[in-house]
């Protein structure tokens, strides 16, 4: 394992599949992210409008760098259903060489990009 201080991990969520995968191809395609995946059947709990929602959802995991967070935040909340989507970010403090070393090659850093 590599020390890391670019990879991110995006966490967001939908209820709807279709909301998903539409914006996994988008920023896929668009080099927003080098890999999202869709995990049904999540059960999220929260507070909207003074009621206690409980709600299905679909988690959306995202692999992506540091330099891509505002444009990829950004695109998430044009393409996202939700008023308020949910987008946290962590950093992955350890990844391993041979992924890091993929997610260069897919993923261009901006700068590559002028």
């Amino acid at each position: 394992m590599e020390k890391n201080q670019d990879l991110q991990i995006v966490f967001v969520t939908t209820n709807h599949y279709e909301n998903a995968s539409m914006m996994a191809r988008n920023i896929i395609s668009e080099q927003l992210a080098a890999c999202c995946s869709v995990v049904p059947n999540v059960t999220s709990f929260y507070n909207w409008e003074e009621k206690l929602i409980e709600n299905n959802e679909y988690m959306m995991i995202i692999k992506t760098t540091a330099e891509k967070l505002n444009d990829l935040e950004n695109r998430i909340q044009q393409l996202h259903e939700y008023e308020i989507p949910e987008i946290i970010a962590i950093p992955a403090s350890s990844v391993s060489l041979s992924y890091l070393n993929w997610m260069n090659r897919v993923l261009p850093s901006n700068d590559n990009n002028l």
